[in-house]
């Protein structure tokens, strides 16, 4: 039981593109879309998911490094590319992202190499 009213049939939506979009805090027209740190960001989940293959299927001292590799990768395109093009690697300012990708993917490859192997079966 809400008490919010259906929208009114009187007013014809319209789109963002149709608007202008612009983002409020640059002033200039988006650039839609903006694919250069989306393609980075790509990159990056695609040598996740082959981590992630290497280390079900495979070694997974390996896989972890090509993780923290990616993770690494990913911490140099978020500290050179400016922020309008970062896309999805900006989630906070650009030192604090730096900082936590840099630190995951060096505690990853450290402890991959650190974990001493265990005895078998």
């Amino acid at each position: 039981m809400s008490d919010l009213e259906p929208p009114s049939d009187e007013i014809e939506p319209i789109s963002a593109e149709e608007m202008g979009a612009e983002d409020p805090g640059e002033g200039e027209p988006r650039r839609y879309p903006s694919t250069i740190g989306g393609g980075f960001y790509l990159v990056v989940l695609a040598v996740v998911a082959i981590a992630i293959g290497i280390i079900t299927y495979g070694n997974w001292r390996i896989g972890v490094r090509w993780f923290g590799g990616a993770l690494l990768f990913a911490a140099l395109m978020r500290a050179v590319l400016p922020a309008k093009d970062a896309g999805m690697l900006a989630v906070r300012k650009r030192w604090w992202d730096c900082f936590l990708l840099i630190a995951t993917g060096v505690a990853l490859i450290v402890l991959a190499a650190s974990i001493p192997d265990q005895p078998g079966p």
